[in-house]
């Protein structure tokens, strides 16, 4: 596949809660990527609110824009093709994306290209080292957990998926069993290297062989056992809470990660979403493929992590060499199927 020297894609990505806007070159440079985060506004109703994500993406809409094209310096009529987000996500904020580009691309009759939200994080991964195939990413959010195959650019095929609770979902819930704000990802990650795991907590491994994941049962588990304390008048110290649970969800996701790296015989294994920032899942995963020496693991910089623009234009950069164009009919597609764009 050859990329002409000076590709420009400029990125939309309105999936959920951040308004994001980016422009990158050659699909692996960033030249702008901006954020605009909804958290101080969903944090008092512990959760993200459709109806009040979809009213600050139109705020924030046309400010990220203009400031994306202010940080890159170049003008709309620069833009090789736009990219955004078709699905998965809140469907009322995805439409907020998808008629920014389309208005857009008519506008300026620019190329548009739909890209799904979780082929969007592993691409966040081609902007840190060029992706070597095959490959499987191991996509943990708050959404999805979920592990990829991927055999050549834009060919994705999910191995393994959560059969209920996503991890990130598992964790904001455990956070407010712990009186924790939202989002609880970090404050439990926070939390668990404060303390020891000595509560026997389950893991989910499912039938043998299977790559699929639960999440469901530990929560559970987790609820119950606070439920239990304090029935017995007992206490059960947060940190060591924290600890248990964050230990038992790294162990299912990196058993499950290396077993399938060894089975596919893959030369990379990326790590991607949200979770992807979490420090104890960053170590355990360097630790357990330290060991493998044909295999290396690519873990994004923090700032790719949770949901950005620069990995929609990544990944819209590839579609748009391979020739996959939306017309003007383009909608928000909350049930995106992430093999849609397989040849």
């Amino acid at each position: 596949m050859t990329i002409k020297k000076e590709q420009l894609i400029l990125g939309i990505e309105t999936s959920c809660d951040e308004t994001a806007v980016a422009i990158v070159k050659n699909g692996k440079e960033i030249i702008a990527n901006v954020v605009a985060s909804q958290i101080e506004s969903h944090k008092r109703f512990g959760g993200v609110v459709p109806e009040i994500a979809s009213r600050h993406h139109v705020e924030q809409m046309t400010l990220v824009i203009e400031e994306a094209f202010r940080q890159a310096e170049i003008e709309i009529q620069d833009v090789d093709a736009i990219a955004v987000t078709e699905g998965p996500g809140l469907v009322g904020a995805l439409l907020i994306g998808v008629n920014a580009a389309k208005a857009l691309a008519f506008a300026h009759d620019i190329p548009l290209v739909s890209v799904h939200h979780i082929a969007g994080h592993i691409y966040a991964n081609r902007l840190v080292t060029e992706m070597d195939f095959p490959l499987l990413s191991l996509v943990v959010s708050g959404g999805h957990t979920e592990i990829v195959y991927m055999k050549e650019h834009g060919h994705f095929e999910v191995i393994g998926e959560t059969r209920d609770d996503a991890a990130g979902e598992a964790y904001d819930k455990v956070a407010r069993v712990l009186n924790l704000p939202y989002p609880g990802g970090p404050h439990i990650d926070r939390l668990a290297h404060e303390g020891t795991p000595e509560i026997d907590l389950p893991r989910a491994w499912l039938e043998p062989n299977s790559y699929d994941f639960s999440f469901s049962g530990l929560k559970s588990a987790v609820i119950n056992t606070v439920h239990n304390a304090e029935q017995r008048g007992e206490v059960i110290a947060p940190e060591t809470l924290a600890a248990s649970f964050q230990a038992s969800v790294i162990e299912v996701l990196v058993t499950k990660a290396v077993q399938a790296a060894k089975e596919y015989k893959v030369k990379q294994v990326l790590l991607a979403g949200g979770v992807a920032a979490n420090k104890g899942l960053r170590a355990k995963l360097t630790e357990a493929f330290s060991e493998l020496e044909d295999v290396q693991l690519v873990i994004p910089p923090l700032s790719l992590c949770t949901d950005n623009a620069a990995m929609i234009a990544a990944a819209g950069s590839i579609l748009f060499e391979k020739g996959k164009r939306a017309d003007l009919t383009l909608n928000g597609n909350p049930g995106l199927d992430i093999s849609i764009h397989n040849d």
